[in-house]
């Protein structure tokens, strides 16, 4: 990168106010979610009986089934219906289905009734609790849930009597007196924990409203509760043609009492429209990441069975390049290796050497010190080999080091190879052999995790088998490969002249690179044979550096290169297939993965354990399989599967955070600095250490 360019990206500073909307918007889904939970009796919900531990006090017992007002165990007004006087209640709802259907028979039978609903459907059928009132019927509180107030807490009390009286301010302007508690019945009912959680609820000013027994006859007068299914609608059709009843009405009016339902404040009714507001939010996002999470997995499905299909048409179809294949001759045509390096005093002459070890006859290699501070141009020069070149430059970026070494190579075919990179002896070889067809622009080498002892390197050497190297797999047989990476790739001189060599307006000039020669109408392929070892981050922030740049190149790449799907022939159908690809799973996905995630973990918690760990479980099952599946084409042991479900949890969630924080930078006009990786130098001890994988690969 030139000086103009490294001045032009480190204008202006990084955006850190996406990090403060991250920060804000998960905790806010995550209260969603935990209120829709609670709200659909998921999450913290009472949802049976405590056992009675002492009787019903006696005055309860013998009263009516209308508590006007408890002031002790034996201090209650009791209310019960006058003779051939049915009050009608129901309980439950406002339900979209049997409300409608309820209020119709009423209207058909010139009859008024008590609805006692839950706060939380109102919330969602708002217009509901509107047509009850306007249709002349009563509105009661049944609680917010429908949870047992006999073992719910204070607080658990309290929510679900004022969050009732919040919703119906907000759907009709009202608040109401009369409570019906959950599970309960007759009077008789009201025994231990039940009796003093009446007994806090009348100190709060309500009518408690209980029933008589079904079997009551009502020309007595009574109090009939029903729910709303199919059976209640057909019980209570059966009662309004009792002609033992003169009257059928609301619990109020029957007994001459002040309405229930009285206008609140408008201060009040804007807080129970924002609560009505937030609950339908939440229940159209819960039941939207319903359907995403479901159509995510498909995909993630279809992803993993793609890779490993593609993954095998791609090992039947590697007979065309390999040596001796019948239908093309070998390439031995002399090479030019391109090492661009910057303070690579570590590995630089490990680098070298592989190079020069090379079962290749024919090659050169040139050395591009870009300004390094350290010993890395001498150590370079010091290699006592007359086919290794060192070229000082001032410090200009990878992409003008590598142009510097195409405008001094000498042959036709051109090798870009990384500084921390060791190759096995027959890769250079391996990675020429499918030039020999004369489509072929650029070849992709196999790039192995040198140093992969940690659980972070671990990780990499999982995500290089079994995403990077599966995916080129993929790409090829789809003719969209996007990227050649810098460890090792072999280009043909006229193809990189053609685009103007190297590109530096992307801090990705790998991918910036190959998505040109597609555009230039030339074909990139894969070969898997030609094995090189690199070195990778050993600590989180040097991985999230690296990341982050790859990504951010990435976008550059694919945002500069968006006119092509507008083209036809080679260059249309890589992008329609290759940048499509990019922006579904490797940018769209990514930065709806930490809601969707929440919305597992909310499913796994609230909703049915058994179920969300079982998919969990069929999704990692199948992810182990196609990575055993990548492990066995790269020739590699299976034992590292182990660190697969840990990679999950920790790796998969920084690499997320590592495109959101792309995104957002790319949008926000952010120029990014190159950010470059401390090298230790031990990309060569796995090769040391497993001599025989490379040629295993090759052997298959």
């Amino acid at each position: 990168m030139s000086r103009a360019a490294r001045r032009r990206h480190a204008r202006s500073r990084e955006p850190r106010g996406h990090w403060r909307l991250l920060a804000l918007t998960l905790p806010v889904v995550l209260v969603a979610l935990v209120f829709e939970g609670w709200s659909n009796h998921e999450v913290d919900a009472a949802k049976s009986r405590i056992p009675c531990t002492r009787p019903v006090p006696g005055a309860v017992e013998k009263s009516g089934p209308v508590l006007r007002r408890i002031s002790g165990a034996d201090d209650v007004a009791s209310s019960a219906m006058p003779a051939r006087t049915v009050a009608l209640t129901f309980d439950g709802g406002p339900d979209p289905v049997w409300t409608p259907r309820i209020l119709d028979l009423l209207r058909e039978h010139h009859a008024h009734a008590t609805f006692f609903v839950y706060g939380a459907q109102a919330a969602r059928h708002p217009d509901l609790i509107r047509r009850i009132l306007a249709e002349g019927h009563e509105i009661g509180s049944n609680t917010y849930t429908g949870a047992d107030l006999g073992s719910s807490s204070r607080v658990r009390t309290a929510m679900e009597l004022t969050l009732t009286q919040k919703t119906l301010a907000g759907s009709a302007g009202i608040r109401t007196s009369l409570l019906r508690m959950p599970l309960t019945t007759q009077v008789d009912t009201l025994c231990g924990a039940e009796w003093t959680a009446a007994q806090r609820a009348a100190a709060d000013g309500y009518v408690l409203v209980a029933a008589d027994r079904p079997d009551r006859d009502p020309a007595s007068g009574t109090v009939r509760q029903f729910s709303q299914t199919d059976l209640a609608y057909r019980e209570a059709k059966d009662l309004l043609g009792n002609r033992h009843a003169k009257r059928f009405t609301t619990v109020t009016d029957a007994l001459g009492m002040p309405l229930a339902d009285t206008a609140v404040p408008t201060t009040e009714r804007w807080q129970g429209k924002a609560l009505i507001w937030a609950t339908t939010a939440g229940h159209a996002f819960t039941h939207t990441m319903t359907w995403v999470l479901f159509a995510l997995g498909a995909l993630g499905v279809l992803r993993l069975l793609m890779l490993t299909v593609f993954a095998r048409a791609h090992v039947r179809r590697l007979t065309r390049f390999r040596p001796g294949s019948p239908w093309l001759r070998e390439v031995a045509a002399p090479v030019t290796v391109l090492v661009p390096a910057y303070n690579e005093e570590a590995g630089i002459e490990s680098t070298v050497h592989s190079l020069l070890a090379s079962t290749h006859p024919h090659l050169e290699v040139i050395v591009i010190d870009d300004g390094s501070t350290d010993g890395t141009a001498d150590l370079a020069t010091w290699i006592n080999d007359p086919r290794v070149r060192v070229i000082r430059q001032p410090n200009s970026g990878k992409a003008a080091a590598l142009n510097t070494g195409l405008a001094h190579a000498s042959f036709d075919i051109v090798v870009m190879v990384d500084a921390d990179t060791v190759f096995e002896p027959d890769a250079l070889h391996r990675l020429i052999q499918p030039l020999a067809h004369p489509a072929i622009g650029a070849v992709s080498g196999n790039t192995k995790v040198g140093n992969r002892r940690g659980l972070l390197g671990r990780w990499q050497h999982l995500e290089y088998v079994f995403g990077f190297n599966l995916d080129r797999r993929m790409f090829e047989v789809l003719e969209c490969m996007p990227t050649v990476p810098g460890a090792i790739g072999a280009f043909r001189r006229d193809a990189l002249l053609g685009v103007g060599g190297v590109s530096e307006d992307t801090l990705a000039e790998d991918t910036d690179l190959t998505m040109a020669l597609w555009r230039a109408g030339w074909r990139v392929v894969y070969e898997e044979s030609a094995v090189a070892w690199t070195e990778v981050p050993t600590s989180l922030r040097q991985l999230w550096r690296q990341r982050y740049r790859w990504c951010y190149g990435t976008l550059q790449a694919m945002w500069k290169h968006r006119g092509a799907v507008l083209q036809v022939g080679t260059a249309g159908r890589f992008a329609r297939r290759g940048l499509t690809y990019l922006m579904t799973f490797q940018v769209g996905l990514p930065l709806i993965a930490p809601v969707v995630d929440l919305f597992a973990l909310y499913g796994a918690l609230f909703s049915d354990p058994t179920q969300s760990l079982g998919i969990w479980l069929a999704f990692l099952i199948i992810q182990l399989l196609c990575a055993g599946y990548a492990l066995r084409l790269d020739g590699e042991k299976l034992r590292s599967l182990w660190s697969m479900p840990f990679q999950l949890f920790v790796y998969r969630q920084l690499m997320y955070l590592v495109v959101i924080q792309s995104v957002f930078a790319l949008l926000g006009g952010t120029r990014l600095k190159w950010h470059r990786m401390q090298r230790a130098g031990t990309a060569a001890t796995e090769q040391l250490r497993q001599p025989v994988a490379a040629r295993e690969l090759s052997s298959r």
